[in-house]
């Protein structure tokens, strides 16, 4: 019966706030990842740490293989 006494307007504005706090819930989580997560080595998309380290080595290696390769 109280399935029956909810408009049409109760349940739009109960649907635009659970996606609204949803959203909110996605936002926060990026930011706390970005600034307080302890797993993320170095970089704020958590890989870890390895997109920060260039080896210039292998690079440098790279470039000769492809230049002797022509």
């Amino acid at each position: 019966m109280l399935l029956l006494a909810i408009t049409s307007v109760e349940i739009q504005y109960f649907l635009i706030g659970a996606l609204f706090v949803a959203a909110a819930f996605y936002v926060g989580r990026i930011f706390y990842r970005a600034f307080f997560s302890k797993t993320a080595a170095g970089c704020a998309k958590g890989c870890g740490g390895a997109c920060g380290q260039l080896d210039v080595d292998a690079l440098q290696r790279t470039i000769e293989a492809r230049a002797n390769a022509r």
